[in-house]
Parts: C-alpha cells; sequence; structure tokens
C-alpha cells in the first residue's frame, strides 16, 4: 500500500480520493507547514534580541564612562535589583540611582564588562547575559587605588520593545580578605 492508496477509496471499481484522508493530510501538513515557519522566524528575532543586548551593553559601557547617572539608571526596570561586591543590595531605581551616584562620583573609578555570553528564551521576553568585568576606583578604606576582576550575570527582561535589567549580579574574583590590586 502507498500513500495514494491511503488517499484513495474504491467505489464501485473505481478509485476515487477519500476527503476526510486529505483533510487529515492538509491540516497535519499545515500545521507542520506553521511550526516550521514558526521556528524560521525565531533564529532571525532570537538573533536580532542577542545583537540587541551586546547593542546594549556596549551603550551601557559608555553611560559609565561618561559617568552618566541618569543614563545608568535607564538600563534598569523600575523594580530591579543591583547587586554589587561589598555593597549593601539595591532594589528599585532609586536604590540603583543613589548606588551608582557614590559609584561615579569617584574620579578613580573606570568600569568596563564584557559578556561572554548571551541567551534569550523562546518566549523572547526574558534573557540574561554573563561575562567578566574590571573595575578601578578609590579604596574607600585605604583612599588608595584599586582594582577589581570578576564575572557578572545580568538578568532582562523586555519591556516596551527594549531590554531592561531587572537583575544585575557581580561577583569579585578576589577571594574574601584579600586585598584588591593597586
Amino acid at each position: 500500500m502507498n500513500f495514494c492508496d491511503i488517499l484513495a477509496v474504491q467505489i464501485g471499481g473505481k478509485k476515487t480520493v477519500n476527503i476526510r484522508a486529505v483533510v487529515v493530510c492538509i491540516a497535519g501538513l499545515l500545521g507542520f507547514g506553521v511550526n516550521a515557519m514558526s521556528a524560521m522566524k525565531n533564529p532571525d528575532i532570537h538573533a536580532a534580541d542577542i545583537q540587541a543586548i551586546k547593542d546594549n551593553e556596549a551603550q551601557w559601557n559608555k553611560d559609565f564612562q561618561a559617568k552618566d547617572v541618569e543614563k545608568l539608571v535607564a538600563h534598569y526596570a523600575d523594580d530591579a535589583v543591583l547587586i554589587s561586591p561589598g555593597e549593601p543590595v539595591a532594589t528599585g531605581k532609586d536604590a540603583i540611582r543613589a548606588a551608582l551616584k557614590q559609584m561615579v562620583s569617584d574620579t578613580a573609578m573606570s568600569i568596563h564588562f564584557s559578556a561572554d555570553r548571551v541567551e534569550v528564551a523562546n518566549s523572547g521576553d526574558m534573557a540574561y547575559s554573563q561575562g567578566s568585568y574590571t573595575i578601578n576606583m578609590t579604596n574607600p578604606g585605604t583612599k588608595e587605588p584599586m582594582s577589581d576582576k570578576g564575572s557578572y550575570v545580568t538578568v532582562y527582561q523586555k519591556q516596551g520593545g527594549s531590554w531592561k535589567a531587572v537583575s544585575d549580579i557581580a561577583s569579585s574574583a578576589t577571594p574574601p580578605g584579600t586585598a584588591m590590586t593597586k
């Protein structure tokens, strides 16, 4: 029995098309086609979202260089959380603004971060980046310049068509109790 035999029925010695079998086949193929088309569309959307996050982080680095607190805060969702080594957790834009204002007021402060990995959920509304950072700043205790390196994870949510950080977590590579480098 071949595919044509499945779609045909014999009526009065003559083969005719089995309409039910054809309808079921077409419905199945349409369903497969819709799924295949979605799968084909998603790579483009997925790649565009990954690029948007990379572009956002490049701009974020520039905003740190400019020490522009309002532009830095604009990268965060209203209810975001910022967790930085040795600092209290900052929850919400007001607390994040205060933490960033203190950070960028240090004339020795410079930071650069770069993602090694960016992943976007299949739903297209959540994502994360993870990578490394280097920061130079004034040690609050000794008033001497210091440097730190570490890693970070930023969780993003798509809000109003743009990606906003909802959780921004940095982890120093310097072991606790060890002085950071000068």
